[in-house]
């Protein structure tokens, strides 16, 4: 090991340096230990592994060459970045209205060393977040004044949100409008998840007249590859709505993309240190997040005869059971791109909105029926360990709807919600269901295009002549017609 004292010496960097390198990811945290008499007065220090000298000594080197910080933070972040925003580890977080976009500044945390560490908050330049299709899900107000056009307010459908619309009515300055460089900078970040179709779905409120020059524009840029922060030169609209020079960052997050406007040249590494804590800063964009009216496709799950399950388990066991299904169950909910909600019990509540590169109603039945066959692996797994004869399943309920979407907060907690009667319809089919089966509502199925419904086989199980079952393929049957009163 390797003393922050020494490490400074033997590489002349500053402690300020030192911290951002910390912050930004590109150095461990230190081991604070009691220092022996040779390092003087100093009552604690951090011991780094001596590995940190030859990373110091690459950061350099970069650097020499004329790579930007971004970029190296980029090179170490990618390691353990990963391909899709689907498979990386969720944030999602819990009632009270998200956050309004002028809302006051977060205070910064104090750092051990007694310097302030930057907070989302704090950022005075233009800042905002859209998701994968590109509708705004949160700004600031030097965002909204400024590159997003001096809006009003932002419309409640989550399709009016389109960011390439903002940027082109309100210009991203006065004089000449929006940056080509700009707008090619936000289609090359979308093009990661684009499909074939992508620039029209992109571009649908785009003001007529501008969607030749941002064809143009869409075509001429290249994806970018998977990495946490990319960044360009570009112009923009400073303070007084004049154009100048931004550097402009995006960092890719699973629930969406950040950009921050910085004017001239790259930022200085504090805003690098703030983009690089990811997990702090996705969790104070979600409790930002503006409630949008937008489409949702809702999933609920729960696990047949549970009540009798608790009785007849020991209270470690029946708690080790739920989380094995709930691990399983995770990556699953993860590659269709679910997001979490609040279920009251042990039972499963997720999400399913608008993707750019899949059909979010297909995701959610296709995620139902990958759970339902890892759960019979889970049943042949306790049938083997307990040697019982209870036959574990889980019994699942979606639908399909236009609701309000936003966030409840607590001072610690934040929980996405979705209001209106998808969720109690949801419920009521999971209630309803038994033996493991899914059902959905001829609502949800009817979002289906004709090839999609195509490959999917459903029906309702009716009496026949001599009181046996059969599957009616492709009927539906009101919940009411099929109970045994």
């Amino acid at each position: 090991m390797i003393s922050s004292k020494e490490l400074i010496e033997k590489t002349g960097i500053s402690r300020a340096t030192l911290n951002n390198y910390i912050n930004l990811g590109l150095l461990p945290r230190p081991d604070v230990r009691f220092p022996g008499p040779e390092d003087g007065d100093a009552r604690r220090l951090g011991y780094f592994p001596n590995t940190a000298l030859d990373r110091i000594d690459e950061i350099q080197r970069l650097k020499d060459q004329g790579m930007s910080m971004a970029e190296i933070v980029a090179r170490y972040a990618a390691q353990s970045l990963p391909d899709t925003p689907g498979d990386e580890s969720e944030s999602e977080p819990h009632p009270a209205p998200a956050a309004p976009a002028n809302a006051r500044p977060t205070p910064a945390a104090s750092m051990s060393d007694g310097s302030l560490r930057l907070t989302l908050g704090d950022l005075p330049t233009p800042c905002y977040m859209v998701n994968y299709n590109f509708e705004i899900i949160w700004h600031n107000e030097a965002a909204r004044r400024s590159v997003l056009g001096g809006f009003d307010g932002l419309p409640s459908a989550s399709e009016s949100r389109n960011v390439f619309a903002f940027l082109q009515r309100g210009g991203a300055c006065r004089d000449c409008g929006p940056c080509d460089a700009l707008l090619r900078f936000h289609f090359a970040v979308a093009k990661r998840r684009s499909t074939k179709g992508g620039f029209f779905a992109l571009c649908k409120d785009a003001p007529a007249a501008q969607l030749g020059a941002l064809e143009r524009l869409y075509q001429e840029a290249e994806a970018l590859p998977p990495q946490a922060i990319s960044q360009v030169l570009a112009h923009a609209a400073d303070a007084q709505g004049r154009c100048a020079p931004h550097t402009v960052y995006a960092a890719q997050f699973r629930e969406g993309i950040l950009f921050a406007y910085v004017p001239g040249e790259p930022a200085s590494d504090s805003l690098l240190a703030l983009l690089a804590r990811r997990d702090e800063v996705i969790r104070d964009l979600i409790r930002r997040r503006l409630p949008v009216l937008t489409h949702v496709a809702v999933l609920v799950a729960d696990l047949q005869d549970s009540v009798k399950i608790c009785a007849e388990l020991p209270p470690e066991e029946y708690f080790q059971l739920i989380n094995d299904i709930w691990a399983a169950m995770e990556p699953k909910l993860r590659g269709f791109y679910a997001t979490h909600g609040k279920h009251v019990g042990d039972g499963m509540l997720y999400y399913f909105l608008p993707q750019p590169d899949s059909n979010y109603v297909l995701n959610a039945m296709r995620c139902a029926v990958e759970m339902r066959e890892r759960m019979r692996e889970i049943c042949t797994s306790w049938t083997r360990k307990k040697n019982w004869v209870n036959r574990l399943r889980l019994n699942i309920g979606i639908d399909e709807g236009q609701e309000w979407f936003g966030t409840y907060q607590t001072p610690t907690h934040v929980e996405f919600t979705a209001l209106g009667d998808t969720i109690n319809n949801a419920a009521r089919l999971s209630d309803f269901a038994s033996g493991g089966s899914i059902w959905a509502t001829k609502n949800l199925l009817g979002k289906l295009a004709g090839p999609e419904r195509e490959g999917v086989v459903f029906g309702v199980r009716r009496r026949d002549a001599d009181g046996g079952e059969i599957l009616v393929g492709s009927t539906f049957a009101r919940i009411g017609n099929l109970l045994d009163v």
